[in-house]
């Protein structure tokens, strides 16, 4: 009987007596698309390719089963069995509640509505050199210096409040220290990706006195440990030469994500707001189609186009999944927020100088999203499923060890009852197993031959073949009971 070989490769008794070359490439005449033999790979391969196949075996060797056979109960003492299946009962419970809250948990973190906090905007400017400060004698000299300064007021505070200008920023600089401490704070630079300030013309004015100053904020990598400098600030300072008084606008671009859009009229009448992001915008599209039952009854994903939907699509019906590229057409950028602002420098303006102030909202997550992010990425969690996969591991051997010693008590018991009987089937089911392992003999064949008794190197037990059926004889769930 010829034994059967995998992949196709010749067994090394039938290779070429001429020994291979090390380190020797697949011949030009082996298929493109069929893995090289063994002969033609490299050590390092082959190597590579034994160390992948034994860990997949002894993947396929160990147990998974952690349920206690049946007939255990009536052999051991005690309730032991049954606190076990009351345990395994828990656990699924209780693996269950941890799944669900984990998938609510992620389903509230992709869900979460941002929340809009105040944030007050001081711009103020202080001169030196003028003229009517006593620098007649140098009439080019007289300059300006511009500080725009931006915080987040407390959730408490009142930001329809009139307070003194002056006295909060006082207040903000004494406790910005005891507040870093207690709780920190996102910087002015952290909502916003643009800053620029314009400046007005004036007639008489030199180019560089009337320059834009911009500002973008850089790329940060996930896991840089620090921040450039210019990346997380409070306050903008600047200063030029200037002796008349300028109009600037200070434009600010919202840095969000997701990112929110501007949305068209003809959008906007379908989802009733004027802002949304993409995800929310699909979303509310979704919405409005199952409200007015438009979707086709033989394939859902087919829309039917009401007015509204056909002054978005300009069509009867739309597909689904197309909907995302579609409506890229009816979304444009938000627009920055602008605030206008005077530079004074004449010297009435200056004997009692005040701030101009603005109050505007900005996006902040919500702060129960940091915790549920904490949760879902705590460490602790990872290192405890670890060490429960360690208990399962010990449990499927031990529940194993119990399966194989009732097989042996089965054995035992059944043999002290009626030797004679046991010893003959017990006969008879390794005759059988024994034509099935030799599957090329036919009904009545000899398998009392020289050649089945004869072990050792040779014999027809030292093949793929018997090796291979034996272990399959073995993992049958019944080979127990037959031994």
């Amino acid at each position: 009987m010829q034994p059967n070989f995998s992949r196709g490769f010749p067994s090394a008794a039938q290779r070429s007596p001429a020994p291979p070359r090390r380190h020797a490439r697949c011949p030009a005449r082996w298929p493109s698309n069929t893995p090289c033999p063994p002969q033609y790979m490299a050590p390092q391969t082959q190597r590579a390719i034994a160390h992948h196949n034994e860990a997949a075996q002894r993947r396929a060797r160990k147990p998974t089963d952690k349920n206690i056979p049946d007939g255990i109960e009536d052999l051991i003492i005690g309730e032991g069995v049954q606190q076990y299946k009351s345990l395994q009962d828990l656990e699924k419970r209780l693996d269950a509640a941890v799944v669900r809250k984990r998938l609510d948990i992620q389903d509230s973190i992709s869900k979460t509505v941002k929340k809009y906090r105040t944030m007050r905007i001081w711009i103020t400017n202080t001169v030196e050199n003028q003229p009517w400060q006593g620098a007649g004698n140098n009439p080019g000299s007289g300059r300006y210096k511009v500080r725009i300064e931006g915080r987040l007021l407390d959730d408490n505070s009142d930001p329809t409040a009139h307070e003194d200008a002056e006295d909060a920023m006082e207040q903000d600089k004494e406790g910005e220290q005891t507040e870093k401490v207690a709780k920190p704070s996102r910087r002015f630079s952290h909502f916003f990706k643009n800053i620029t300030i314009d400046f007005d013309k004036p007639a008489n004015a030199l180019p560089d006195e009337v320059k834009p100053i911009s500002w973008n904020k850089p790329q940060i990598p996930p896991d840089a440990t620090s921040v450039p400098d210019n990346a997380e600030f409070d306050c903008i300072n600047f200063a030029r030469s200037s002796q008349e008084n300028l109009n600037i606008t200070l434009n600010l671009v919202r840095d969000e994500v997701p990112e929110r859009f501007k949305l068209s009229k003809e959008l906007a009448e379908v989802l009733d707001v004027e802002e949304e992001t993409r995800s929310g915008i699909v979303l509310g599209i979704w919405d409005y189609i199952r409200a007015m039952e438009l979707q086709e009854d033989e394939e859902k994903r087919t829309v039917r186009c009401d007015h509204r939907l056909r002054s978005i699509f300009h069509r009867e019906q739309m597909f689904f999944p197309l909907i995302p590229d579609s409506i890229a057409a009816h979304t444009s950028p938000i627009d920055p927020i602008k605030l206008p602002y005077t530079i004074r420098v004449d010297e009435e303006f200056h004997k009692d100088p005040t701030p101009t102030i603005y109050d505007i909202q900005v996006a902040v997550d919500d702060p129960l999203r940091a915790k549920m992010i904490s949760l879902l990425q705590n460490p602790e969690y990872t290192a405890g499923m670890r060490k429960i996969a360690a208990l399962d591991d010990q449990l499927a051997l031990i529940t194993q060890a119990l399966q194989h010693s009732r097989a042996r008590h089965s054995f035992f018991t059944a043999l002290s009852k009626d030797p004679a009987n046991f010893v003959r089937r017990w006969v008879n089911s390794q005759r059988r197993d024994l034509e099935t392992i030799m599957g090329d003999i036919g009904p009545g064949g000899d398998t009392n031959g020289p050649e089945f008794r004869r072990g050792g190197d040779g014999s027809v037990w030292d093949t793929d073949v018997a090796r291979e059926a034996v272990r399959y004889m073995l993992a049958r769930p019944d080979a127990a009971g037959a031994r």
